[in-house]
């Protein structure tokens, strides 16, 4: 306030009034003030406003790391904050999500109340938190619960992806799972199963290998598959990040793909468009999770309405492209 008052020719008090909107002030003043505060490039602190005003609309997207998902999810919501008079801020301390159980309450004790209005959970790893204040979470680890929550339809899928390659001619299709303790995961498994059962296929246990959702853990479960005495010819990996690197694997044991192994994923990342071949994958919409996220939490912060639906759960679509193909490579 001293810089700009300065830079105005007017008294810390005037500078004071204007910020705060208060009376006695010349109209003529105001605007002259303003047009300083503007050039200099100054911002009230969220913290201050959050004091006088007991809001700072703002709204936080709390992640554990920016990877792809988290990535995506923020653009949507960066598409979906535009002229609700909202900011958005995104906030993470970084670092592996299975090595930072409860991050979601270590963070938001940092930003709710005085920096945000409201917060969106990326993929939280609990979901029973209380704090003041509105929060949606999008795929939590543990499934819907009594917060807000948006979900993709894993199970639908899951099963899309693996009717797509039994469709194709595939009968020892392997598995690059996920994480055994989140919920997607378990759906995405369940999806590859039924998939099987409904098309009159044993399941073989052995063509079902970990891959955490993380490169290096996908890229040695990849390996021990191709490498069985009877290798899979398809594997439906449990997100796209498990399926590049299945790919990459693939390359190392000096398999083509599509034609000595077609490889599907899930998530439909921009990478996966890109991919050596382009990656055949299940597209979760994960972009409109975060679109549907901040939808629901203007409408929660605003209060004027209870929201329709509070745990919304978009319907998954496959996206073909060039990395699956019949056994063989054979049209």
């Amino acid at each position: 306030m001293q810089h700009v008052a300065a830079e105005a020719g007017v008294s810390v008090s005037t500078v004071s009034k204007v910020i705060n909107g208060r009376y006695g002030v010349a109209s003529e003043t105001i605007e002259h003030v303003t047009g300083v505060i503007e050039r200099l490039g100054f911002e009230a602190s969220l913290v201050a406003r959050s004091l006088r005003n007991q809001r700072t609309n703002v709204i936080g997207v709390l992640v554990a790391d920016f990877e792809p998902f988290s990535t995506e999810v923020l653009k949507g919501a960066a598409d979906a904050i535009r002229g609700t008079g909202f900011e958005l801020v995104a906030y993470s301390a970084g670092g592996r999500v299975d090595a930072h159980v409860g991050w979601e309450r270590r963070y938001l004790s940092r930003v709710m109340g005085t920096l945000v209005d409201g917060a969106v959970l990326v993929t939280p790893t609990v979901t029973e938190v209380q704090y003041d204040g509105p929060i949606v979470a999008v795929d939590p680890h543990t499934g819907p619960s009594s917060m807000p929550t948006v979900t993709a339809h894993n199970l639908q899928g899951a099963t899309l992806a693996v009717d797509h390659l039994i469709g194709l001619g595939h009968r020892r299709i392997g598995m690059v799972t996920g994480r055994p303790d989140l919920v997607s995961a378990q759906l995405r498994e369940r999806g590859y199963r039924e998939a099987h059962a409904r098309a009159g296929l044993e399941v073989d246990e052995s063509l079902l290998a970990a891959g955490a959702f993380e490169p290096e853990p996908a890229r040695a479960a990849a390996r021990a598959l191709l490498t069985l005495a009877d290798p899979p010819t398809a594997i439906f990996a449990a997100n796209d990040l498990s399926a590049l690197a299945t790919l990459e694997a693939a390359a190392e044991l000096g398999l083509s793909v599509p034609d000595d192994l077609s490889v599907v994923g899930f998530d439909n990342i921009p990478e996966s468009a890109l991919a050596d071949p382009p990656l055949t994958t299940v597209d979760q919409r994960i972009r409109q999770m975060g679109r549907e996220a901040i939808t629901m939490l203007v409408t929660m912060i605003a209060g004027e309405h209870p929201l329709e639906n509070a745990h919304v759960n978009l319907d998954t679509t496959l996206v073909v492209r060039q990395s699956a193909t019949t056994p063989g490579g054979t049209s």
